[in-house]
């Protein structure tokens, strides 16, 4: 049975609260087994200015594909890949308490940048949460709505290119990175160069592999060699598919004082007791198994060599692993921050 250790903490000299490092997930009790409808169904229950080759989009599968940089990332950027991210973006507030950051900025907090902002609802969220604020949100894509509040504006931009910024941040963000950035650490330094001193820097990213504590996940079903597959397809052409166990090291790296990490695990499905964890599996559940295509096509295909129809057949397995509850899957979000000194 895989299983997973709960992460060695490190002492870190910090002005903020003291946070609870790691979360263990309760199982439910459950009546269901792998090949049941209804667990399927409860899990239904619980979810009730750009120049025009930033436009030519690129068709592979019947999917669409940003042209800008389109070596950069492997995910489509149709309307079904931005609605997964809206919800993807309403699972990780809700496994952070329904907080859209841990980092301890200023209520009066001045300029805010949103790094691979995607559909710019995080963006848009912060910008009316601190309405004095201007918040500006990149990415390779421009996905993002046109109605959105005065606050709030949007650029097509690589954030690993060389940064221009006239003006410093008070608080730079960024989430959900896992597979799109090649050089972490530069992209830390350039996040310390754009900070105001005293401002924050925050990341929040996942450990691609899944585990369990108490269930029946096994090294080498199906969700588990899909996510060995994809480590290893993302990392052949030079891209980091699990950075959050390395954030913490590289903010520190980066300059970073102050710096603090929450790992918080994200289950798949309805298994866990507790209401709030059923709730984000459930959501979970979903946005894994609608995206699980989009999530697979680039990867498996052009950096593995998979075959179309392999594929099809490979990823009904995977399915079925995410219906089963008794696997009780699981996978680590870290949540790391830290401040520019003074």
């Amino acid at each position: 049975m895989a299983t997973h250790d709960n992460p060695e903490s490190t002492e870190v000299t910090s002005t903020s609260p003291q946070l609870r490092l790691y979360e263990y997930v309760e199982a439910d009790d459950v009546s269901f087994n792998a090949e049941d409808l209804s667990y399927e169904a409860e899990c239904s229950s619980y979810t009730t200015s750009l120049s025009s080759s930033v436009f030519a989009y690129k068709f592979e599968h019947g999917r669409r594909y940003h042209a800008y940089r389109d070596e950069n990332y492997y995910l489509p950027n149709d309307d079904e890949e931005k609605g997964r991210l809206d919800l993807f973006h309403h699972i990780l507030t809700l496994s952070c308490n329904n907080k859209l950051h841990l980092a301890p900025i200023s209520p009066d907090i001045e300029r805010i940048l949103d790094l691979g902002t995607g559909t710019g609802v995080w963006a848009i969220d912060m910008g009316d949460l601190y309405p004095s604020a201007e918040v500006l949100g990149n990415d390779l894509s421009p996905i993002q709505p046109t109605m959105v509040p005065p606050n709030v504006r949007f650029e097509v931009d690589d954030v690993e290119n060389n940064w221009v910024y006239r003006s410093e941040f008070d608080y730079i963000h960024a989430r959900y990175f896992a597979g799109a950035i090649k050089d972490w650490p530069n992209l830390l330094r350039q996040a310390f160069k754009f900070t105001k001193p005293g401002g924050w820097v925050e990341f929040q990213d996942f450990e691609m592999q899944f585990y369990t504590t108490n269930g029946e996940f096994k090294t080498g079903c199906p969700l588990d060699k899909w996510c060995t597959e994809s480590i290893e397809g993302l990392r052949s052409v030079g891209l980091e598919p699990s950075p959050g166990p390395k954030l913490q090291q590289w903010f520190k790296d980066a300059g970073f004082t102050n710096v603090q990490q929450k790992v918080v695990p994200v289950p798949v499905g309805v298994w866990p007791r507790d209401k709030r964890l059923k709730t984000v599996g459930a959501l979970n559940y979903h946005q894994f198994n609608d995206g699980l295509d989009g999530m697979s096509l680039r990867i498996f295909t052009a950096m593995k060599g998979w075959k179309p129809e392999e594929l099809r057949e490979f990823l009904a397995d995977v399915r079925k692993d995410l219906k089963n509850p008794r696997l009780q899957a699981q996978h680590n979000f870290y949540v790391v921050y830290g401040q520019k000194p003074e």
